[in-house]
């Protein structure tokens, strides 16, 4: 059967099981008719329901409800001085690089005297790039670095208006902040203007990127739910190579780093990405990252991605109910198993080509335990973990998490996973 005949029969056994699912927007802490800017995170949702719960600026003053159609509005709306809950509502597509990488180069920057500078056959393979044009390099990226990085403070609710609301280009920094909601945006990931190129890393080199759509850095209390996250216009198979390497621009969709804690990924669209989600940046930070990093995803769906959905260090992951795509092309796997990892994987469905074998979907990067239960691939019941280490034996990993998620508010059958969270997840699916 070819994939796209095996896509509707799984998509149509799908539907035959979600007769009684609720209407699109209900199902995550909205009401049909109610005002997506002051909802909260249902009880019980997930990681980000611990303790106080997560309430973003739902109960915030008119006075402090932003409506913005720029990304210079956006910046002000979120610098406005005060911890008390804000709403930010944005309309349209907010463009935080419109000007253009050139509005960022510093003085005397050159990229064709770059690359004559470092061309390998010059610079060689040993020694990081050093000198007048590294240097400007660095200035420009500072440069756009504080043009499109913009911190989200205590107590916010950004919400999308609409079927059309995104920011191109921009970095939301949740950083060392409790209480926040991201709702509702087609978040195009930030394109790196200035990548560094690194001819130490890996036997010949690679060019290294920044930025991320949205990244939470030592915060508590996340709730990321109907956002889409993509590389939109300039997708990877459009960036050009030199030195026989991928020009890369683009860094991760999503990232969960350096202590952060209590997050709930829900009901987003992940695509056309290479390392998509992380959760844990270093194998080294387990004084800020140990006993943290608890992260639930649930009800997301992971098209054409590469790598990294996500890629687990430390935390205590719960991924269920999540619909990953797996087409023929590049694919190194779904789920990370690293340092000290603790995930729960439980009841998700993948749709993989044929050429895709099911003992890709795990990944061992250092050894600790996983528990994956009641996964389906291609509608069928499949051990994953089984499967992983009859594949790959060289790469074995072992059973048991040692912890049962119980923050869950609804779980569904792995059969109805692709119908339902492919009709119903990504931004513009709330009414």
């Amino acid at each position: 059967m070819n994939r796209s005949k095996r896509l509707g029969v799984v998509a149509a056994t799908a539907l035959a099981l979600t007769v009684t699912a609720p209407a699109a927007g209900a199902h995550a802490g909205h009401r049909p008719g109610a005002d997506p800017a002051r909802a909260t995170l249902p009880a019980g949702d997930g990681w980000a329901s611990d303790g106080t719960g997560t309430t973003g600026g739902a109960a915030a003053d008119a006075s402090r409800v932003f409506t913005v159609t720029t990304w210079e509005e956006f910046r002000t709306a979120l610098a406005a001085p005060g911890t008390e809950p804000r709403i930010v509502k944005v309309v349209g597509t907010l463009n935080a690089t419109a000007a253009g990488c050139a509005a960022f180069e510093a003085p005397g920057y050159d990229f064709a005297r770059y690359l004559a500078d470092y061309d390998p056959a010059v610079w060689g393979y040993e020694t990081e790039v050093s000198g007048p044009q590294e240097t400007l390099r660095a200035a420009s990226a500072t440069a756009q670095g504080l043009a499109i990085k913009v911190k989200v403070p205590v107590n916010t609710t950004i919400v999308g208006v609409g079927r059309h609301a995104g920011i191109t280009g921009g970095s939301l920094q949740v950083q060392g902040v409790d209480n926040v909601i991201v709702r509702n945006l087609t978040l195009e990931s930030p394109l790196d203007c200035f990548p560094q190129w690194d001819p130490t890393d890996g036997a010949t080199g690679a060019w290294n990127s920044e930025y991320d759509s949205l990244v939470v850095y030592g915060s508590t209390h996340v709730w990321i739910d109907h956002n889409t996250f993509t590389d939109g216009a300039h997708p990877d198979s459009s960036l050009p190579s030199y030195y026989g390497e991928v020009y890369q621009q683009h860094d991760g969709e999503l990232d969960v780093v350096r202590g952060a804690d209590l997050v709930t990924a829900s009901w987003n669209v992940f695509t056309d990405h290479d390392k998509t989600l992380m959760i844990g940046n270093s194998d080294s930070a387990g004084a800020t990252d140990r006993d943290r990093l608890r992260v639930t995803l649930h009800h997301n769906l992971f098209a054409n991605v590469v790598e990294r959905a996500p890629r687990v260090r430390f935390g205590r992951v719960d991924a269920y109910n999540n619909h990953f795509v797996v087409p023929s092309g590049p694919y190194v796997y779904s789920f990370g198993i690293g340092q000290e990892s603790r995930l729960f994987a439980e009841k998700n469905a993948f749709t993989l080509a044929g050429d895709v074998p099911a003992g890709k979907i795990l990944k061992k990067w250092k050894d600790a335990p996983v528990t994956v239960s009641g996964n389906y691939v291609n509608g069928r019941p499949v051990d994953l973990l089984a499967v992983h280490n009859e594949q790959y034996p060289a790469e074995a990993l072992r059973a048991d998490a040692g912890w049962t998620p119980v923050l869950r508010t609804r779980v569904d059958h792995p059969r109805a996973v692709p119908a339902l969270v492919d009709h119903l997840a990504g931004a513009g699916r709330l009414r």
